[in-house]
C-alpha cells in the first residue's frame, strides 16, 4: 500500500502526461499521426500485484476502473539481507513479467514514476523474436546513474562519477536526448524502473537460472537490476535517460548538463523518500525541489478530476 499514491498517479499521468495544465477536452491527433507529448497513452495499463497486496488496495485500484492482474512473487536461493535497503527485497517480483506470455509487449514502469510526456513509441522499439537465443536486443532499459550523489556508504567503491554512462555524455548534451551511451558504458549496469520486455519463457528460464546461484546472487549489490544487467550483459537495447529520467540527474554537479526539462518523458523519484512522503499542503509547495513540485502538481490534478467523478475516499482527498 506505501506505493499506491504514486501508482494512482502514474497511471493518471500516463492518461494526461502533461501536469503543469490543466485537463481539457482537446482534438486528438489522427490514429496514424505520431502521438504528440501531451497525448495520452493508447496502451492498456495493468497493475500487477502479488499475495502480499491486501484487498483494500484493490478496491482502491477497482473504483477507479484500474485493471490489476495477480503475479506469482519471484525469489532468489540467496536469503541476502538488503538492511540499508530493505525495499530491495521485492524487487526480485519485477521479473516474473519476462515470464508473462499472454502479453506481446509489456512496459514495465515502477510507481514512483511520473510520466510527463507520451512514452508509447516504447511499444513499437525493436527488440529480438522471442526465438532468438543469441540477440543482442532482448530487453530495453536506461543506464542507472553510478555517481552515488547521495554518497551511500554501501554503494560500491566504483560508483563514481567516472564510472557513469551518463558521464560521457556531458560534452554532447543535445545527443543525450534521444541517443544512449552503449550497454557496456560505464558499470555497465541498468536501473530497471523502465523496462521494454517481449515475454520469453526463454528469455525467463536464463533468469531463473541465475536465480538459483546462491554465490552469483549473493555478491549483488541491486537486486534485480544487476541480475539483468550481468545475466544479459551487452544484449540489451539502452534507451536515452528521458525515457527514466532519475530524479538525481537534476541536481548540479550530477548531470544536469545533459538534463532538459522540456525532454524529460518520465522521472523517477529514486530512493526511499518519495514524493507523497512530504508533508505538503495544497497549493504550498515551497520547500520542494522542481521534480517534486510535478509530482504534486500532477497529484492534485489526479485527485480533483476523481473527485469530480465520484470516486471520494482519502486517496482522492476526500476521505
Amino acid at each position: 500500500m506505501s506505493y499506491l499514491p504514486g501508482l494512482l498517479t502514474l497511471h493518471h499521468s500516463l492518461n494526461h502526461p502533461s501536469p503543469d495544465q490543466t485537463i481539457t477536452n482537446q482534438p486528438q491527433p489522427s490514429p496514424s499521426s505520431s502521438p504528440s507529448p501531451t497525448q495520452g497513452t493508447k496502451y492498456p495499463f495493468v497493475a500487477f500485484y502479488t499475495s502480499t497486496f491486501p484487498a483494500e488496495g484493490l478496491k482502491i485500484l477497482q473504483s477507479r476502473n484500474i485493471a490489476s492482474q495477480w503475479v506469482p512473487s519471484v525469489t532468489p536461493a540467496s536469503t541476502r539481507n538488503y538492511a540499508q535497503d530493505p525495499r530491495f527485497a521485492e524487487t526480485w517480483n519485477k521479473l516474473v513479467v519476462f515470464s508473462l506470455e499472454q502479453y506481446e509487449r509489456i512496459v514495465l514502469l515502477d510507481g514512483d514514476i511520473l510520466v510527463r510526456r507520451n512514452m508509447d513509441s516504447l511499444m513499437e522499439l525493436p527488440l529480438d523474436d522471442e526465438t532468438d537465443a543469441e540477440g543482442s536486443r532482448v530487453f530495453a532499459a536506461a543506464h542507472a546513474c553510478a555517481c552515488n550523489p547521495m554518497k551511500k556508504e554501501h554503494y560500491p567503491a566504483n560508483w563514481i562519477p567516472s564510472n557513469c554512462a551518463y558521464t560521457t555524455q556531458h560534452s554532447t548534451p543535445a545527443d543525450a536526448q534521444n541517443i544512449a551511451p552503449p550497454p557496456s558504458s560505464g558499470v555497465g549496469m541498468l536501473n530497471s524502473g523502465v523496462l521494454v520486455v517481449r515475454p520469453s519463457a526463454r528469455v525467463y528460464d536464463e533468469i531463473t537460472a541465475a536465480l538459483q546461484e546462491t554465490a552469483r546472487i549473493e555478491r549483488y549489490d541491486f537486486p534485480d537490476q544487476e541480475l539483468l544487467s550481468d545475466v544479459f550483459a551487452g544484449r540489451w537495447v539502452p534507451l536515452p535517460y528521458v525515457y527514466n529520467a532519475l530524479k538525481t540527474l537534476r541536481i548540479a554537479g550530477v548531470h544536469d548538463s545533459i538534463w532538459r526539462d522540456s525532454e524529460v518523458r518520465a522521472v523517477h523519484y529514486i530512493f526511499a523518500t518519495k514524493p507523497w512522503h512530504e508533508e505538503v499542503v495544497e497549493g504550498d509547495l515551497s520547500g520542494l525541489d522542481e521534480t517534486g513540485v510535478w509530482w504534486w502538481r500532477a497529484n492534485w490534478e489526479r485527485m480533483r478530476v476523481e473527485r469530480g467523478v465520484g470516486v471520494l475516499d482519502e486517496y482522492s482527498g476526500s476521505g
